[in-house]
Protein backbone atom coordinates (compact mmCIF):
# COMPACT_ATOMS: atom_id res chain seq x y z
CA UNK A 1 0.00 0.00 0.00
CA UNK A 2 0.91 3.70 -0.63
CA UNK A 3 2.14 5.78 2.44
CA UNK A 4 0.57 8.69 0.34
CA UNK A 5 -2.39 7.04 0.25
CA UNK A 6 -2.50 7.13 4.42
CA UNK A 7 -2.04 10.69 4.48
CA UNK A 8 -4.37 13.11 5.65
CA UNK A 9 -2.96 16.51 4.49
CA UNK A 10 -2.85 19.45 7.36
CA UNK A 11 -3.89 22.94 6.25
CA UNK A 12 -4.74 24.43 9.60
CA UNK A 13 -2.26 27.37 9.76
CA UNK A 14 -3.88 30.03 11.02
CA UNK A 15 -2.40 31.89 8.20
CA UNK A 16 -3.13 29.66 5.48
CA UNK A 17 -5.52 31.02 2.48
CA UNK A 18 -8.70 29.92 0.34
CA UNK A 19 -5.66 30.14 -2.32
CA UNK A 20 -4.03 28.00 -0.22
CA UNK A 21 -6.40 25.25 0.05
CA UNK A 22 -7.16 25.80 -3.47
CA UNK A 23 -3.42 24.53 -4.49
CA UNK A 24 -3.76 21.72 -1.99
CA UNK A 25 -6.77 20.14 -2.59
CA UNK A 26 -5.51 19.74 -6.27
CA UNK A 27 -2.28 18.27 -5.75
CA UNK A 28 -4.00 16.21 -2.84
CA UNK A 29 -6.39 15.19 -5.47
CA UNK A 30 -3.32 14.05 -8.16
CA UNK A 31 -1.66 12.31 -5.32
CA UNK A 32 -4.71 10.24 -4.54
CA UNK A 33 -4.07 11.13 -0.38
CA UNK A 34 -6.54 9.64 2.12
CA UNK A 35 -7.93 13.37 3.08
CA UNK A 36 -7.34 17.34 3.31
CA UNK A 37 -8.24 18.16 6.93
CA UNK A 38 -9.08 21.85 6.95
CA UNK A 39 -9.68 24.51 9.62
CA UNK A 40 -13.61 24.49 10.03
CA UNK A 41 -13.94 27.53 8.68
CA UNK A 42 -12.72 26.37 5.30
CA UNK A 43 -14.80 22.65 5.19
CA UNK A 44 -17.61 23.94 3.20
CA UNK A 45 -15.07 24.89 0.18
CA UNK A 46 -13.07 21.72 0.79
CA UNK A 47 -15.93 19.84 0.14
CA UNK A 48 -16.54 21.32 -2.87
CA UNK A 49 -13.03 21.00 -4.10
CA UNK A 50 -12.87 17.81 -3.23
CA UNK A 51 -16.81 16.91 -4.31
CA UNK A 52 -15.91 14.84 -7.39
CA UNK A 53 -12.45 13.12 -6.38
CA UNK A 54 -12.03 10.05 -3.81
CA UNK A 55 -10.06 12.33 -1.05
CA UNK A 56 -12.61 13.04 1.65
CA UNK A 57 -12.54 16.20 3.30
CA UNK A 58 -11.71 16.49 7.11
CA UNK A 59 -11.86 19.11 9.37
CA UNK A 60 -10.71 19.56 13.37
CA UNK A 61 -13.07 20.60 16.67
CA UNK A 62 -12.35 22.52 19.75
CA UNK A 63 -8.91 22.65 18.01
CA UNK A 64 -6.12 23.02 19.16
CA UNK A 65 -6.34 23.05 22.95
CA UNK A 66 -9.43 21.10 23.56
CA UNK A 67 -10.85 23.69 25.76
CA UNK A 68 -14.07 24.32 24.58
CA UNK A 69 -17.39 23.10 26.24
CA UNK A 70 -18.80 19.61 24.64
CA UNK A 71 -21.67 21.85 23.89
CA UNK A 72 -19.42 23.96 21.10
CA UNK A 73 -17.87 20.62 20.44
CA UNK A 74 -21.17 18.93 19.22
CA UNK A 75 -22.54 22.23 17.15
CA UNK A 76 -19.05 22.43 15.24
CA UNK A 77 -19.02 18.87 14.82
CA UNK A 78 -22.85 19.44 13.29
CA UNK A 79 -22.11 22.66 10.96
CA UNK A 80 -18.96 20.50 9.78
CA UNK A 81 -21.37 17.57 8.44
CA UNK A 82 -23.78 20.16 7.06
CA UNK A 83 -20.91 21.69 5.42
CA UNK A 84 -19.85 18.25 4.05
CA UNK A 85 -17.07 17.13 6.59
CA UNK A 86 -17.06 13.37 6.48
CA UNK A 87 -14.41 12.90 9.09
CA UNK A 88 -13.87 15.26 11.94
CA UNK A 89 -10.75 15.48 14.47
CA UNK A 90 -11.48 16.02 17.74
CA UNK A 91 -9.19 17.38 20.75
CA UNK A 92 -9.90 16.19 23.99
CA UNK A 93 -10.39 18.44 26.94
CA UNK A 94 -7.13 18.24 28.06
CA UNK A 95 -8.01 19.95 31.76
CA UNK A 96 -10.53 16.87 32.62
CA UNK A 97 -7.41 14.45 31.67
CA UNK A 98 -5.03 16.18 33.74
CA UNK A 99 -7.73 16.06 36.74
CA UNK A 100 -8.22 12.46 35.57
CA UNK A 101 -11.86 13.51 35.43
CA UNK A 102 -12.52 10.51 33.13
CA UNK A 103 -16.61 10.39 33.25
CA UNK A 104 -16.47 14.16 31.59
CA UNK A 105 -13.77 12.77 29.04
CA UNK A 106 -15.98 10.24 27.66
CA UNK A 107 -18.90 12.11 28.19
CA UNK A 108 -17.21 15.35 25.95
CA UNK A 109 -16.14 12.10 23.03
CA UNK A 110 -19.13 10.66 23.06
CA UNK A 111 -21.24 13.54 22.17
CA UNK A 112 -18.80 14.43 19.38
CA UNK A 113 -19.37 10.79 17.76
CA UNK A 114 -22.80 10.65 18.29
CA UNK A 115 -22.71 14.33 16.72
CA UNK A 116 -20.89 12.82 13.87
CA UNK A 117 -22.18 9.81 13.41
CA UNK A 118 -25.62 11.31 12.78
CA UNK A 119 -23.87 13.45 10.14
CA UNK A 120 -22.43 10.55 8.32
CA UNK A 121 -19.30 11.15 9.62
CA UNK A 122 -16.39 9.11 11.37
CA UNK A 123 -14.80 10.67 14.49
CA UNK A 124 -10.67 10.42 15.45
CA UNK A 125 -9.74 11.22 18.82
CA UNK A 126 -7.02 13.54 19.46
CA UNK A 127 -4.47 13.22 22.69
CA UNK A 128 -1.83 15.68 22.75
CA UNK A 129 0.52 12.76 23.92
CA UNK A 130 3.63 14.93 24.18
CA UNK A 131 1.74 16.90 27.01
CA UNK A 132 0.21 13.97 28.55
CA UNK A 133 1.95 13.04 32.07
CA UNK A 134 2.38 9.36 31.64
CA UNK A 135 1.73 6.10 29.71
CA UNK A 136 -1.26 5.25 31.72
CA UNK A 137 -3.18 8.10 31.03
CA UNK A 138 -2.51 7.33 27.20
CA UNK A 139 -3.80 4.03 27.63
CA UNK A 140 -6.93 5.40 29.45
CA UNK A 141 -7.91 7.58 27.02
CA UNK A 142 -7.62 4.57 24.02
CA UNK A 143 -10.14 2.96 26.27
CA UNK A 144 -12.14 5.73 26.71
CA UNK A 145 -12.15 6.28 23.33
CA UNK A 146 -13.18 3.22 21.58
CA UNK A 147 -15.80 2.69 24.73
CA UNK A 148 -17.56 6.06 23.28
CA UNK A 149 -16.91 4.82 19.47
CA UNK A 150 -14.60 6.70 18.14
CA UNK A 151 -12.79 5.32 14.40
CA UNK A 152 -9.35 6.40 15.28
CA UNK A 153 -6.68 7.40 18.34
CA UNK A 154 -4.67 10.41 17.55
CA UNK A 155 -1.42 11.62 18.96
CA UNK A 156 -1.26 14.94 18.39
CA UNK A 157 -2.63 18.27 17.17
CA UNK A 158 1.04 19.41 15.61
CA UNK A 159 0.37 22.69 17.33
CA UNK A 160 1.75 21.26 21.07
CA UNK A 161 4.81 23.15 22.72
CA UNK A 162 6.99 22.29 25.57
CA UNK A 163 9.50 23.99 27.31
CA UNK A 164 13.31 23.29 26.74
CA UNK A 165 15.49 23.69 30.25
CA UNK A 166 16.82 26.52 28.44
CA UNK A 167 13.46 28.14 28.27
CA UNK A 168 13.25 27.51 24.73
CA UNK A 169 10.19 25.60 23.12
CA UNK A 170 10.00 22.74 21.05
CA UNK A 171 6.64 21.04 19.34
CA UNK A 172 5.40 18.36 20.21
CA UNK A 173 4.75 14.99 17.74
CA UNK A 174 4.14 11.46 17.10
CA UNK A 175 7.18 9.08 18.24
CA UNK A 176 7.61 5.43 17.64
CA UNK A 177 7.18 4.89 21.26
CA UNK A 178 3.48 6.53 21.64
CA UNK A 179 1.82 4.76 18.51
CA UNK A 180 3.10 1.13 19.47
CA UNK A 181 1.34 1.97 22.74
CA UNK A 182 -1.74 3.38 21.74
CA UNK A 183 -1.91 0.08 18.52
CA UNK A 184 -1.84 -2.13 21.72
CA UNK A 185 -3.89 -0.62 24.02
CA UNK A 186 -6.59 0.02 21.03
CA UNK A 187 -8.80 -3.59 19.30
CA UNK A 188 -8.68 -4.14 15.95
CA UNK A 189 -11.67 -2.12 15.87
CA UNK A 190 -9.71 1.15 16.67
CA UNK A 191 -7.54 2.46 13.96
CA UNK A 192 -4.51 4.71 14.49
CA UNK A 193 -2.79 8.05 13.20
CA UNK A 194 0.10 9.59 13.70
CA UNK A 195 0.25 13.46 13.74
CA UNK A 196 2.73 15.91 13.87
CA UNK A 197 6.25 16.02 13.03
CA UNK A 198 6.46 13.83 10.49
CA UNK A 199 8.77 15.28 7.97
CA UNK A 200 9.80 12.45 5.39
CA UNK A 201 9.37 9.62 3.89
CA UNK A 202 11.55 7.25 6.11
CA UNK A 203 9.49 9.03 9.31
CA UNK A 204 6.23 8.29 7.54
CA UNK A 205 6.67 4.18 6.47
CA UNK A 206 8.32 3.90 10.25
CA UNK A 207 5.07 4.90 11.96
CA UNK A 208 2.87 2.94 9.27
CA UNK A 209 5.63 -0.03 10.27
CA UNK A 210 4.04 0.32 14.28
CA UNK A 211 0.60 0.33 13.48
CA UNK A 212 -0.63 3.77 12.62
CA UNK A 213 -2.64 4.13 9.37
CA UNK A 214 -3.31 7.53 9.21
CA UNK A 215 -0.63 10.36 9.01
CA UNK A 216 -1.57 13.78 9.48
CA UNK A 217 1.24 16.18 8.12
CA UNK A 218 1.49 18.74 5.90
CA UNK A 219 4.70 17.77 4.16
CA UNK A 220 2.98 15.56 1.92
CA UNK A 221 4.55 16.77 -1.37
CA UNK A 222 7.98 15.68 0.55
CA UNK A 223 6.47 12.57 1.27
CA UNK A 224 5.73 11.58 -2.06
CA UNK A 225 8.74 12.59 -3.66
CA UNK A 226 9.97 10.23 -1.22
CA UNK A 227 8.15 7.44 -2.44
CA UNK A 228 8.55 7.69 -5.99
CA UNK A 229 12.26 7.72 -5.27
CA UNK A 230 12.71 11.44 -6.22
CA UNK A 231 15.46 13.64 -4.85
CA UNK A 232 14.15 15.78 -1.66
CA UNK A 233 16.23 19.20 -1.93
CA UNK A 234 13.74 21.56 -0.63
CA UNK A 235 12.51 21.91 3.16
CA UNK A 236 9.10 20.93 3.79
CA UNK A 237 6.44 22.76 2.17
CA UNK A 238 4.02 24.34 5.01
Amino acid sequence: MSVVSLIDHAVLSPTQTEADLREACEFCIELAVASVCVKPSMAALASELLADSPVAASTVIGFPHGGTSTGTKVRETEIACNDGIVEVDMVVNLGHVFAQNWQAVEQDIREVVQAAKAGGAITKVIFETGLLPSDDVKRRLCEISEAAGAAFVKTSTGFGMLKNEDGSMRSTGATAHDIKLMRAACSDAVAVKASGGIRSYEDAVKLVELGATRLGTSGTKVIAAGESGEKVVSKLDY
